[in-house]
């Protein structure tokens, strides 16, 4: 009766210990890929003269307007990896 007792608390410390375990995992996945405080950096290459004209949510990133000296294009970021995942320009 002893081990019984035993290999009932065990299996609910483990019970518990997983748990908190996946709360833990979720409340760090749920952060996403920020750094302290939520913010995140880019930096978007483009030529000299370029600038920023607009940025606007698009889903999960965000789809910033650039007007550059060769035409204006959109490149859509992906803030949790912090990378440029496409870019939408005119064909000519």
């Amino acid at each position: 009766m002893g081990a019984l007792k035993a290999l009932v608390i065990g299996m609910g410390v483990l019970i518990l210990a997983g748990t908190v375990t996946l709360v833990v995992l979720l409340v760090q996945r749920a952060g996403g890929g920020m750094g302290a405080g939520g913010q995140w950096e880019l930096a978007l290459e483009a030529p000299e003269g370029s600038r920023i004209a607009g940025v606007a949510a698009a889903g999960d990133g965000a789809a910033v307007l650039l007007q550059r000296p060769d035409g204006e294009r959109v490149v859509v970021v992906d803030p949790k990896r912090g990378r440029v995942v496409g870019e939408i320009r005119l064909g000519r």
